[in-house]
């Protein structure tokens, strides 16, 4: 058996207790969690999902939802409505 080392890093506390939770449900320590990972990763040489920005917090978009929320606070914001479509 290959010698263990310890790896140290920081993690927001909500992050990690959900990934606690998560990882219990399954059975799992945080550790053989990133075990899992680590060996995957090294194996494939790659990260084993999709990584990508989510647009809900591009620059773009937070500067018209922070804009709405000014005109909501002034009381100039304006409602509309519309259909909503099902898929």
């Amino acid at each position: 058996m290959a010698q263990t080392v310890n790896v140290n890093f920081k993690l927001d506390s909500d992050v990690k207790k959900a990934m606690e939770n998560a990882c219990a449900d399954m059975g799992l320590s945080l550790s053989a969690a990133f075990t899992i990972f680590a060996r995957k990763v090294g194996r494939e040489r790659r990260i084993p999902f999709e990584v990508s920005a989510d647009p809900f917090y591009s620059d773009g978009n937070m500067r018209y939802l922070n804009q709405k929320m000014d005109e909501y606070k002034s009381g100039s914001l304006k409602f509309t409505e519309h259909n909503l479509t099902e898929d």
